[in-house]
């Protein structure tokens, strides 16, 4: 199981990629890509982004065990790694889209997934505290 220091390292550098990538891709691949390319990239950096902050939070959370936040952090790390990850693949290093066209929906799924748990935690407390 990770823990918090490890969730929180994993997210410093799912943070640095984000900005990396996306400076590179504004800069360097601004004159390469499609207009419908960048867009991509830009989705997936901001999905990528968002994550991040989200898992800023829920590892500094102190109303969250451990074990919760492990289980949303590999949800959000998986769904990162699966959506943005394979947008990356599609448009940095051309892997044709049929051959990977279910992991970017399997990574936004897994994105739901987590929000769930997020949701499901808040309305618990909101109903118990009736």
């Amino acid at each position: 199981m990770l823990d918090m220091n490890k969730n929180l390292s994993i997210t410093a550098f799912l943070g640095l990629t984000a900005i990396v990538l996306g400076a590179f891709a504004s800069h360097a691949l601004k004159e390469k890509l499609t207009v419908e390319a960048i867009s991509s990239m830009e989705t997936a950096i901001r999905y990528q982004m968002y994550h991040v902050i989200v898992l800023l939070f829920v590892n500094s959370y102190n109303g969250f065990t451990e074990k919760f936040k492990n289980k949303v952090s590999l949800f959000f790390f998986f769904g990162i790694l699966f959506f943005s990850g394979s947008i990356y693949l599609i448009y940095l290093l051309g892997v044709p889209v049929k051959a990977i066209w279910f992991i970017t929906p399997l990574g936004g799924g897994l994105f739901v997934v987590g929000w769930l748990l997020l949701l499901f935690f808040f309305m618990k407390k909101v109903i118990n505290k009736k």
